[in-house]
């Protein structure tokens, strides 16, 4: 059989085109994977589209799309590759949970419902506390979007079309006459989502914008101040003070950290030839977290921030620290469960009228960011959406009032210019577009909180166990609100609880070592939209586990680490070592010995020595704590009861370096 020589090499050049196609996309694939552990998330997606047309994972590069999209703050246009990557079989447990968030900036409430009850019933059990909490609360929230959307204002809005562009605008602030605000304008171009880097820009007002209905500004935008200015980095959201001669604002991704952990707060002081100081970094910011956002309060005293530091309620939470004479700031505290959720809350703002205002995706709200005011009365703190027009299904952020009935936001809804747009904002019948009535308000409903709870013996199976001692402690008084034994079924309760109110309940039995539990009411409340009778009653249910007295019974401590080769305590550990101490306070007359285990990378003796010093530090940490020396002694182990004999993971490794305890004497 003769064989056809150019139909031959024409397979050959085919195959080998194939080949070489196959072998560019891996590249741009492996390269834009490169740039989506850099950060770079508009770099990755340029090789991402040039790989996806090959024969790669789909279901993990849709994902990678995805979630670029999604890091750049384009939740709507990482729809279709979350979809795609789902429909691949993706194994990312967060898939439908981010899809679901994407799917509701677009509206569409009833698929991003179906994505998430999907994804709380099928989550690991290594899912993020956090995480889980989120998507049961926005579960409820889209149950009840219905109701949300009839909230409504007679408000009316205006896009501020000769200020906005293609790019980003938004953070507006009036100083003066002139309004402040943050914008994508720099030459270089910000790799995250192929933007120009934020800088801040000022434009003046017209004096009297409500008058005419127009609010634009009246001169082009220039930039703010050359001393502020940095080309390279992005620079954003002022806060200025009462007399407007301090300035404090948000400065960082400069692409060394990623996911925005080198934005720092910090502050410019005007001189007296009007030139703004150069910027120092607040010593208040935490090196390793992003902060920004800031806001004054209205006597200049208190600083709002958004931050996402370790020991949060998750996400990014809402900060305040206290501004002396002298102008030196306070530690910040967290501002509590009742405004923070497992989700963002970002953007405070102090109003007229002295509530607090700021944009949050944890309460339920239409959108991915909704803007929301706060008021506390009687020690309660309540949460209320502001309702549509102000809120929509995207981006909603950065109110600020001009005066009390009109200000300014910014939404990157559709119809606007571009990316996020700053809008005009003023209350009343609309002049040139559809007014939104204002519903009538309904009176509003109450709930009577209580708790209940069992005592058990912590043993497989669990039991629960009678004639325990339960006492229910307001902590604000230390006062208790409840004494009780426990019956057969080895059940308490059902005690009323206040709003907004700490708890410890204290739990005791012969035999057992005493045991409490830190319960708050904060973050607890139901939310007024959830509500549908006029009074409802709901009793929260803690189980508390009592572990037996017994004589040399090791009980490990978990979390206790330890940097590579050091003994001193840290932070993490101290927080762990702080339980041990509680149990020995409830507990008096017990005695322990605590015993420290290392893995078993180096040489026996000096594990050995290691371990010992490890114990040594975690007993003299407890002893600075009130404890009576008398009832310690500690030990190191080294790597003689190595829990895992051939570890060879991380994760292996980490069991074995452990913190116990042991009883020695009751």
């Amino acid at each position: 059989m003769k064989t056809n020589t150019s139909s031959v090499l024409l397979v050959v050049v085919v195959m080998a085109l194939s080949l070489a196609g196959c072998n560019s996309a891996m590249q741009a694939y492996k390269k834009g994977v490169r740039h989506f552990d850099a950060g770079e998330y508009n770099l990755a997606l340029t090789q991402f589209q040039k790989a996806s047309k090959r024969t790669i994972d789909q279901a993990r590069l849709n994902y990678y799309e995805a979630e670029a999209y999604r890091l750049s703050n384009r939740f709507g246009e990482a729809v279709p590759f979350y979809q795609k990557a789902i429909e691949a079989n993706t194994t990312e447990p967060d898939a439908r949970f981010n899809y679901a968030y994407a799917l509701k900036s677009q509206g569409n409430y009833a698929g991003a419902l179906e994505q998430l009850q999907q994804y709380v019933a099928n989550a690991p059990k290594t899912t993020a506390k956090a995480t889980l909490d989120k998507a049961k609360r926005e579960v409820e929230t889209l149950k009840a979007i219905d109701i949300i959307a009839k909230t409504k204002s007679m408000i009316t809005l205006k896009n501020l079309g000769n200020l906005n562009s293609p790019g980003a605008e938004f953070a507006p602030v009036l100083r003066g006459e002139d309004l402040v605000f943050t914008a994508s304008r720099k030459e270089q171009v910000y790799k995250n989502n192929g933007l120009p880097m934020l800088g801040l820009y000022k434009t003046k007002l017209p004096k009297n914008p409500d008058e005419t209905g127009n609010a634009a500004p009246t001169g082009t935008p220039e930039q703010f101040s050359n001393n502020v200015f940095q080309g390279d980095v992005n620079e954003g959201t002022p806060a200025f003070s009462k007399d407007g001669k301090t300035m404090i604002f948000a400065r960082g991704n400069n692409g060394k950290k990623k996911g925005g952990l080198d934005v720092d707060l910090y502050i410019s002081r005007l001189g007296d030839g009007g030139a703004w100081s150069q910027p120092l970094r607040l010593p208040i910011s935490d090196s390793t977290a992003w902060d920004g956002s800031p806001a004054f309060s209205g006597d200049g005293k208190t600083l709002y921030f958004a931050s996402n530091r370790a020991g949060g309620a998750g996400g990014i939470d809402l900060y305040r620290t206290s501004i002396d004479a002298s102008g030196r700031f306070s530690r910040p505290v967290n501002m509590g469960r009742d405004i923070n959720t497992p989700g963002d809350e970002m953007f405070p703002y102090v109003g007229p009228d002295a509530k607090l205002y700021f944009a949050s995706d944890g309460h339920p709200g239409l959108g991915k960011l909704d803007v929301f005011v706060a008021t506390r009365s009687g020690g309660v703190t309540r949460v209320e959406n502001m309702g549509q027009p102000i809120n929509s299904p995207a981006d909603d952020f950065g109110l600020v009032y001009v005066d009390p009935a009109k200000g300014f936001l910014a939404s990157n809804r559709s119809g606007g210019k571009g990316d996020d747009d700053i809008y005009f904002f003023q209350e009343g019948p609309a002049r040139d577009t559809t007014t939104i009535a204002q519903n009538p308000p309904n009176a509003p409903k109450t709930v009577r909180y209580f708790l209940a709870g069992t005592v058990s013996a912590n043993e497989t199976p669990i039991a629960p166990l009678d004639s325990a001692k339960v006492r229910i402690l307001d902590d604000a008084t230390g006062q208790p609100i409840a004494e009780v034994t426990t019956g057969q079924p080895g059940t308490f309760g059902k005690y009323p609880l206040q709003e907004g109110k700490d708890y410890t309940i204290l739990a005791e039995r012969r035999g057992y070592l005493t045991r409490r539990e830190q319960f708050t009411m904060q973050g607890k409340s139901i939310p007024q939209i959830f509500l549908t009778k006029p009074q409802t009653d709901t009793t929260f249910n803690v189980a508390i586990l009592l572990d037996k007295a017994t004589l040399n019974k090791t009980f490990v401590l978990e979390n206790i680490y330890y940097d590579l080769d050091k003994y001193n305590i840290r932070p993490d550990a101290a927080e762990e070592l702080d339980k041990l101490v509680t149990i020995l306070k409830d507990n008096p007359t017990l005695k322990i010995e605590l015993g420290s285990h290392t893995d078993a990378r180096a040489s026996d003796a000096y594990n050995q020595k290691l371990s010992q010093n490890r114990a040594k530090s975690a007993v003299e940490y407890i002893v600075s704590k009130g404890i009576e020396s008398d009832r310690l002694t500690y030990k190191g182990y080294g790597e003689t009861q190595l829990i895992i004999k051939n570890a060879k993971t991380e994760e292996e490794h980490q069991r074995n370096r452990r913190t116990e305890f042991k009883i020695t004497e009751l």
